[in-house]
């Protein structure tokens, strides 16, 4: 693909030949846009901006262009869109499509930096949350380029006060996140509205075939362009994971934070609920923390976010849906509380950071049973995980010692103001060596964390199977160790529970998890593996909490069928049955009776009756990603 690009390119475009180009001067822009370019200290184009601009300067072809979050993907299209608008047509030129509110604006503000010298071009930001009124008014205006969420964007279409038959551009950036989102009728219906004329360009950092078929749809001809390897992470971003218990991600988080006192970084987390819990912790343990989900009113979502800008904040911890847009250079790190359910979205966490041509560190803190996830990722990205050990208590306090030390000496001294003061401060401590001084000193400053780690247990697990073995001593605290005795299957596994739910009921391993996650009581609960079969499924649950999840799923429902939960009479314990809004129990082996034994991800089944005879059968099949084993 890349060699016939460079063909067409080459073909098409001989005086503005991308891999030749070395500044924004050569690719053609009128010189009201390379002022503003100039001002903002653009000099050289990305990759992706010296492929797609001279293309879109030149060829009303329309264009598929992939490239990760924070490679400049927002030039790469305004600028030769706003470089052929007509100032004159005081109407709707182009529409810019995007998924969330906050890259609405971003986009938006970055169009207004670079059409600040070009006259008679306005652009307008239209996004759900804001009161419509307002937007409407802007319209009213003739802005020649309006940015959107495909929601706001259609909302404002049906009421007739966004037409868009004459628009000339149409661009659909964050393409894979739109759909993710779930915005796929919005966006049939804008498209469907739209002249058969018009240029399309698709931005997207992932290609799924949703995104194929999108393009195979509403596009003509499409022009390929790709600034690296389709699908894969950032080049300049290291990918680090650390293996923990899930009991104790939030210590492990502490931890990573405490190691790097000048982290600045994003902590992605599966649910609205979890990231309000863990940045609840983290500003309750004296950290400089705040969240940003879909709850929050978009007042206090941009005041979280100039905090976070300013670097008032250090860490934001965010949902992958709150935290697109999220335009933040210098983050020293991303880090994935949890492994996302969808592999693209790791592309998109991670490319948060190692943004204008900075490096930075990719964090996951995973446990056992989501090894097989980084495997996956990692055949994803085209990269491979690097293992990170949890660093102990004794290193943490070492290098928080040495920044405190840092600091002490890169504090400005001002002599004319504590010249008064330092006699008297010289007789008062001239009893002191200097030994004793920078003793006292230090330990003023530093009891809380001495305190603090004094003893503290090493988080590290070994990736060795079936044993909670540790990279260090022991924890050395019985609350928290692992429960040996607790109920277990055969080969060492955790027990395993049913549902009645199955690839039947278009059910999934994500719809599983995500009725876990949704629960606030099952949030530190720990999954192992997942079968899903035809009629019901199968999941793993750490012992301690198997009649918390009967409980907490006896009113679940699946598109309005409840939710039936029972254990694997496998397992210990006796077998019952949970249905959403009542219950009822199961039948047990026995004379008449029956029971069922079953091993894990399509090891074999058999049932045995009363009367003695047995059948049995091996097969199973197990949802895709998902791990499974043979005892």
């Amino acid at each position: 693909m890349e060699e016939a690009a460079s063909n067409l390119v080459k073909d098409e475009f001989i005086i503005y030949h991308p891999y030749t180009m070395q500044t924004f001067a050569e690719t053609g822009l009128k010189p009201s846009l390379l002022m503003a370019l100039e001002e903002l200290g653009f000099e050289t184009p990305t990759p992706i901006q010296a492929k797609t601009i001279p293309h879109l300067l030149n060829s009303d072809q329309d264009l598929v262009a992939l490239a990760q979050t924070g490679t400049g993907k927002t030039a790469a299209f305004s600028l030769p869109v706003i470089n052929r608008i007509d100032p004159e047509l005081k109407h709707v030129q182009t529409i810019i499509l995007c998924p969330t509110r906050e890259l609405c604006l971003q986009i938006a503000r970055d169009i207004e930096k670079f059409i600040k010298f070009l006259d008679g071009v306005n652009v307008t930001a239209v996004y759900g949350g804001e009161y419509v009124g307002k937007q409407i008014k802007a319209l009213s205006k003739g802005p020649q380029i309006v940015v959107g969420t495909p929601g706001r964007v259609l909302d404002l279409i049906k009421r007739r006060n966004l037409k868009i038959d004459n628009i000339q551009w149409l661009v659909l950036d964050e393409a894979d996140e739109m759909l993710n989102m779930g915005f796929k009728e919005e966006l049939d219906a804008i498209l469907s509205e739209t002249p058969a004329d018009k240029q399309t360009l698709l931005f997207s950092a992932t290609m799924p075939r949703s995104i194929e078929s999108i393009a195979k749809k509403y596009m003509r001809d499409a022009y390929e362009i790709s600034a690296g390897t389709k699908n894969t992470g950032a080049d300049n971003v290291q990918h680090l994971y650390y293996l923990v218990h899930a009991r104790d991600r939030y210590t492990a988080l502490r931890r990573i934070a405490d190691a790097n006192p000048n982290i600045y970084s994003i902590v992605f987390c599966r649910t609205r609920q979890e990231t309000k819990d863990v940045s609840d912790k983290l500003i309750r343990d004296g950290y400089s923390a705040e969240a940003l989900h879909g709850d929050i009113a978009q007042s206090q979502r941009e005041h979280v976010m100039a905090r976070f800008r300013k670097k008032q904040t250090q860490i934001l911890v965010a949902t992958d849906v709150a935290a697109r847009g999220i335009d933040v250079d210098n983050l020293t790190h991303v880090i994935n509380y949890n492994l996302p359910d969808k592999l693209e979205s790791y592309i998109h966490r991670s490319g948060r950071t190692g943004r204008a041509n900075s490096s930075g560190i990719s964090i996951a803190i995973a446990h056992m049973k989501e090894q097989y996830k980084l495997r996956l990722i990692e055949r994803k990205i085209g990269k491979p995980f690097e293992k990170g050990r949890i660093p102990t208590g004794k290193e943490i306090c070492e290098k928080q010692l040495l920044h405190l030390i840092d600091t002490v000496q890169k504090v400005e001294v001002n002599e004319g103001q504590i010249a008064a003061f330092m006699p008297a401060i010289y007789e008062k401590m001239e009893s002191m060596t200097r030994e004793e001084l920078i003793k006292h000193f230090v330990s003023m400053e530093f009891n809380r964390f001495l305190a603090f780690y004094k003893d503290a247990p090493d988080l590290n697990v070994a990736s060795g199977r079936g044993r909670d073995s540790r990279d260090g001593r022991d924890r050395g605290n019985q609350r928290e160790r692992f429960d040996r005795n607790a109920p277990r299957n055969q080969g060492g596994q955790m027990p395993r529970f049913r549902i009645n739910m199955g690839r039947k009921h278009n059910f999934s391993a994500k719809d599983l998890l995500g009725m876990i996650n949704n629960n606030p009581s099952l949030q530190r609960i720990d999954i192992g593996k997942i079968e899903i079969k035809n009629t019901n499924s199968f999941f793993e649950v750490d012992a301690a909490n198997g009649q918390t999840i009967i409980k907490c799923l006896q009113k679940a429902q699946h598109q309005g069928i409840p939710v039936v939960i029972d254990k694997d009479p496998n397992s210990s314990g006796s077998s019952q049955s949970y249905r959403g809004g009542g219950m009822s129990r199961g039948r047990s082996g026995g004379g008449g009776g029956y029971s069922r034994s079953r091993s894990g991800g399509g090891g074999g089944y058999s049932r045995s009756r009363g009367g003695g005879s047995s059948r049995s059968r091996s097969g199973g099949s197990s949802e895709g990603g998902y791990s499974r084993k043979r005892y």
